[in-house]
This record gives structure tokens, C-alpha cells and sequence, in this order.
């Protein structure tokens, strides 16, 4: 490989979220942190070096995004999905949650239901009960070892929604939507007259035999009623830069976003945020598939291990990205203990599933974006745990 990512980069002290802030979380300074979704691998030199451009001009004014921002994208998005999109469906945001919590206020009133699919990523359900919209939710079903989608209970729990918020690539699961499973709750929508968030912010990393489509290629009436989030954060580790965009199609959807955003000044990207993004989508296609490939890699050590050490514990298996859902309930414990088995005894930090909501208990989400050695450590801090309960 070209890429080391075997070596170990220090990250306490840094001001790190996953380092830093683990007493905070979990109460304890001795866990080794596999929970929030950044990698431990370093950020590719390629943007290190273009961030590292930019400060030597030395004058950090007032910016905008950069000329090569949009063409990137759309590079990007071409060769990667075949979808070709205009310079003037692209506009900034900083971050998808709060890209989120925009289209809420833009396109929904207080107490209007927004429909989700749990377990999902829990800010859907913060930020639509912090903005007093009525949370539905349509659980998915856990069939032979992964997550689909129970469109019956989907089709009547749609009715009345102005909003479905879309976790394509799904998070905490891994699933990769097919064509066919969006295209079918594409048309739900349509027939429920329903806007459609596609957050699809692990779409660069469908794993090896997987293919990502955007919720706007599954079917015609998909781009006149859905708004697309996407980023580079997850891709190549940049979350730190608080950049994201979204593409939307329909023009008078697309209006009436840019003009919340806009008499806000919302939509304005500070000095490092377009540039770097520009030159990850531009430079970074072997640097993907090296991670991608080394991921792909602890999935199936992590896989191996659960079999031949821990046959109570399994997981589902990610079809995209390095986040595994381990699955504990083998171990018979209460929820509540369970998280304290984690924490306490294996003294592994993990994000607990009951966070994600139904369907979440007895399951742990684990980040497997770091070095295999930290991976073997955590994996043999729990199996010590494990022996001494089963």
C-alpha cells in the first residue's frame, strides 16, 4: 500500500472528541475510544498540503467557496454514480445535522410528523423533537443478520408525514440500500405527497461487492421531492472542517433552501472548508481505495475473531463503512448492564445501541476506522470480559 494505515497518531491533548472528551462520556479516562465516526488514520497528506498552501498566503479574510469546489463535486459525483449534476443544484452547508435541522424549519411547522427508521443516527430524533415536530417512526426488521426495510408498516406510517429523513448508506447498520428498496419507497413518498432528506454521508464508502445510489437515481419522481446532503468528512477523514453541501434538483425546492439559508447567512464557507474538499474529490480516489481495502480488512479480522473466541457476540456485517454493530445480546444482560460490561470491564468505549432507538438494545456500535493494533487490543480487552461471564 502506499498509504500507512498501521501507524499509531496520538490524538489526546489535541482537543480531540473522541480522545479528549471520553471522562465526559463514559465516565472513565481507561476505554480505549472506538465510538464517534472520525478514523485514527491520518487526514491524506494531498489536503494537509493544500491547507498547508492556503496558510502560507498568511491573510485569513473573508472568503467564499472556491472555483474548483463545484467542478469537483461533480467530478466526483459523475464517475463515482453516473449522476450528473448542474453547478447551480450544489450550495454549501456546515454539516449535515444542521443541514437537517434547516430543511426542517424551511419545510415543516412545529408539530408537523417527520418519519424516520430506527435504529438510525440518533440526531434525526434530537433535532426533530428539539424543533417540536412529531417524531413517526417505522422500525426496520433484522432478517438473516442485516437490517431491511418493513414497507408495509412504511406505507402506512408514511400517511400524513411532510418529511422522511433518509439514512442512505444506513448508520448504525451498514446497509446499502438497493435501487429497488429506494425506488419502492420513493413512490410511497411521491403517493404521500412527502419530502425526502437522503443524508448520504457514507455513500463514498460502500464496501467491496456494494454499489451506492443516490436517492435521486432510484426513480423519476425522486429528484422533484428530495434533498441530497453529502461530504467529504467521513471519506477522508476531515470532519474537523465542517463542510458539507447538498444538491437538489428541483428548482423551486432549491429556491426556497437557498432563501432560508440565505437570510441567515447560512450558506457562507469559511477559508478551509471548499479548497481541501476540492482537492480530496480531485486526488483522493487511490487514497479511498487503500482505506476502504484496510477496513474491509478489520471487518473480516473483527468477524473471525467474534467466531472463534466470543460465539455468544456476532455483529452485522457492514456493506458500507468501518462501523460494525456488535451484537451482544447473546450475552443474556440487561441493556443497562451491558453498556456498563463495556465500559467497566472491557474497558472499550462504544456508542450503545439504545442511542439509535428500536431495534437498538443489545447492540453496541463499534468503530473500526484505526489501525489494526488498536482493533486486537479492544478485541482482546473484551474477550477477557467475556471469559469471565461465560
Amino acid at each position: 500500500m502506499k498509504y500507512n494505515f498501521d501507524e499509531i497518531v496520538p490524538r489526546k491533548h489535541t482537543d480531540c472528541l473522541k480522545y479528549d472528551n471520553v471522562m465526559e462520556i463514559f465516565g472513565t479516562e481507561e476505554v480505549i475510544p472506538m465510538w464517534i465516526a472520525d478514523m485514527d488514520f491520518k487526514t491524506p497528506s494531498f489536503i494537509v498540503d493544500a491547507i498547508r498552501k492556503r496558510m502560507q498566503h498568511e491573510v485569513l479574510g473573508y472568503t467564499y467557496c472556491c472555483s474548483r469546489w463545484k467542478p469537483a463535486i461533480q467530478s466526483w459525483v459523475s464517475r463515482h454514480y453516473g449522476w450528473e449534476v448542474q453547478p447551480e443544484e450544489i450550495g454549501f452547508v456546515g454539516g449535515i445535522v444542521p443541514a437537517i435541522s434547516f430543511a426542517l424549519q424551511c419545510f415543516t411547522n412545529a408539530g408537523d410528523k417527520v418519519l424516520v427508521q430506527p435504529p438510525v443516527y440518533h440526531p434525526y430524533h434530537h433535532v426533530t423533537h428539539d424543533l417540536e415536530r412529531t417524531l413517526v417512526t417505522s422500525p426496520l426488521k433484522l432478517v438473516n443478520g442485516q437490517f431491511e426495510i418493513d414497507f408495509e408498516d412504511f406505507e402506512e406510517k408514511i400517511k400524513g408525514c411532510r418529511m422522511f429523513l433518509l439514512c442512505n448508506p444506513h448508520n448504525p447498520g451498514g446497509r446499502v440500500w438497493t435501487k429497488e428498496e429506494l425506488a419502492r419507497m420513493c413512490r410511497i413518498c411521491a403517493e404521500n405527497d412527502v419530502l425526502v432528506i437522503s443524508d448520504e454521508i457514507h455513500c463514498d464508502m460502500a464496501l467491496k461487492g456494494y454499489k451506492h445510489t443516490p436517492f435521486v437515481m432510484s426513480c423519476e419522481e425522486a429528484k422533484e421531492r428530495c434533498i441530497t446532503f453529502m461530504a467529504a468528512s467521513k471519506t477522508f477523514n476531515i470532519a474537523g472542517l465542517k463542510s458539507s453541501y447538498h444538491i437538489i434538483q428541483n428548482e423551486e425546492l432549491r429556491n426556497r433552501y437557498h432563501e432560508f439559508l440565505r437570510k441567515s447567512e447560512l450558506d457562507t464557507a469559511h477559508v478551509f472548508a471548499t479548497g481541501p474538499v476540492a482537492t480530496a474529490y480531485n486526488e483522493g480516489d487511490e487514497w479511498l481505495e487503500q482505506m476502504l481495502e484496510y477496513v474491509e480488512a478489520n471487518i473480516n479480522f473483527m468477524e473471525n475473531y467474534l467466531k472463534e473466541n466470543m460465539p455468544k457476540m456476532g455483529m452485522i456485517r457492514p456493506q458500507a463503512s468501518y462501523l460494525v454493530f456488535l451484537d451482544a445480546r447473546g450475552l443474556g444482560l440487561p441493556h443497562d448492564r451491558l453498556v456498563e460490561f463495556f465500559i467497566r470491564e472491557a474497558k472499550v468505549g462504544m456508542n450503545d445501541g439504545a442511542m439509535f432507538g428500536e431495534g437498538g438494545s443489545g447492540f453496541m456500535r463499534m468503530n473500526l476506522g484505526c489501525p489494526r493494533s488498536i482493533l486486537v487490543k479492544a478485541l482482546e480487552q473484551i474477550k477477557g470480559a467475556y471469559d469471565k461471564i461465560c
